[in-house]
């Protein structure tokens, strides 16, 4: 996994947006063992601490689970995959819409130049 940290925003916020992703995406499948926190905390050059973080963070989302000696894995319901896929795309649309009004664009010129983008 590529990991893409920015000063502009807390960390653990960003690791919890990039695990998430990877999970939508396939990248992490349902049921997958992940890497332990340290794994990845030096994958992504973040501290252990916060990397576990933004675990918990996933686990409480119901994203990902603990089996005690075995690690984290990847839930296996779908419909939590699916719920947390529908949040990312929203937040993206948002940024977008958020984006395009401070280019004074109204709703009618985003639509045209969406379906032109088609």
């Amino acid at each position: 996994m590529e990991w893409n940290i920015q000063g502009d925003r807390p960390i653990y916020t960003q690791l919890v947006e990039q695990v998430t992703l990877a999970i939508v995406s396939g990248d992490y499948a349902p049921g997958e063992r992940l890497p332990s926190v340290r794994d990845l905390a030096v994958q992504a050059e973040v501290n252990p601490n916060t990397m576990q973080r933004a675990l918990s963070q996933l686990e409480e989302q119901g994203l990902l689970y603990t089996q005690r000696t075995a690690g984290r894995f990847v839930t296996q319901d779908t419909a939590v995959i699916q719920s947390a896929k529908q949040r990312l795309a929203a937040r993206q649309v948002e940024e977008f819409l958020a984006a395009m009004r401070r280019l004074t664009y109204s709703r009618e010129e985003i639509i045209a130049m969406l379906e032109q983008a088609q």
